[in-house]
């Protein structure tokens, strides 16, 4: 009977149902609804690919070596902000200052190498309206979807850097590296999403 009307209470407001601080709870609603527009995207590029008679390899396009390296580190930068996650629960500032050094590394290299694909892609003559060879529309896709997930690289290198500021200037948050790092962790599960999806299926 405790238990049933203490469970009745968390639901009667001034705090959390779930345990959850309003801003992790609304970070969970932004990735639910940031996952969506990135499926949206997604499922539209298979439509047009399935609906193109001429559509390029990305793989002819691309190195796959290349695009494995870039994928390697995005995911190594997030095994170093779940460690940078565990050491601000831990209160060990030293460890949660590297581990977010090591993962902002490991964006900036990430969004370093996109730059380079860019740049080659452009030079073949890649555009929004055209490619090298195939169905234009391809390079529309490119760089409609690489573009979006490395503007949300962009913005979590910000968060990142902010982050580690604030950790090494004043008290540890660990609720605030937390959210830092869903963010940071939906952004390299799209990523993966991206490069099965785009370049190799």
């Amino acid at each position: 009977m405790d238990t049933a009307i203490a469970t009745s209470n968390r639901w009667d407001g001034g705090h959390s149902p779930y345990g959850q601080t309003w801003q992790k709870l609304m970070m969970w609603f932004f990735i639910v609804g940031d996952a969506l527009l990135f499926c949206g995207f997604l499922a539209s590029y298979g439509f047009a690919r399935l609906g193109s008679a001429d559509w390029p390899n990305a793989l002819e396009l691309f190195s796959a070596p290349y695009l494995t390296v870039m994928t390697f580190v995005l995911i190594s930068s997030s095994v170093a902000m779940a460690c940078a996650v565990g050491a601000a629960k831990n209160n060990d500032r030293a460890g949660l200052i590297r581990f977010l050094l090591l993962t902002l590394i490991g964006g900036v290299f990430f969004l370093g190498m996109q730059g380079f694909e860019w740049a080659q892609f452009i030079s073949e003559g890649g555009r929004p309206w055209a490619v090298p060879h195939g169905d234009r529309l391809f390079g529309a896709y490119f760089f409609l979807i690489t573009g979006f997930h490395g503007t949300h690289v962009l913005i979590g290198l910000i968060v990142l850097a902010i982050t580690l500021f604030k950790s090494t200037s004043g008290v540890i948050n660990p609720n605030g590296v937390e959210i830092a790092g869903l963010y940071w962790h939906f952004v390299d599960l799209v990523w993966v999403l991206v490069f099965g999806f785009f370049y190799l299926i």
